[in-house]
């Protein structure tokens, strides 16, 4: 079986895969397979990054992070499906996020 990059996938077969490794995400963590779970859970965030067109993440807005409340990350510049900035009230270390995990913080958006 040919395995194809996330950037070559559709819409409909990023879906796909999306609910293919979110319901193995789900089956490792009911096995208690922790790492399993957080490898899947992390690839289907990928494959959901390919989803989300990068010119929505501005460079120099405040984002929050999905699945860290409270937790706001500030934009610096793009790299593919990347964001890289730095969170705030933090020490200020650059580090790289998923465009997927990033929610504006502005609604109407």
């Amino acid at each position: 079986m040919e395995t194809k990059k996330y950037s070559e996938m559709n819409e409909h077969e990023l879906r796909s895969e999306i609910g293919i490794l979110m319901e193995k995400a789900r089956k490792a963590e009911q096995l208690g397979m922790i790492n399993e779970f957080a490898v899947y859970q992390r690839k289907a965030l990928m494959a959901k990054s390919y989803m989300i067109d990068p010119s929505t993440i501005i460079p120099g807005e405040i984002y929050k992070i999905e699945g860290d409340e409270g937790v706001f990350f500030h934009v610096d510049y793009l790299k593919g499906r990347f964001a890289w900035g730095y969170r705030l009230g933090g020490e200020r270390a650059e580090e790289a996020l998923p465009i997927a995990m990033l929610q504006a913080v502005k609604t109407g958006k």
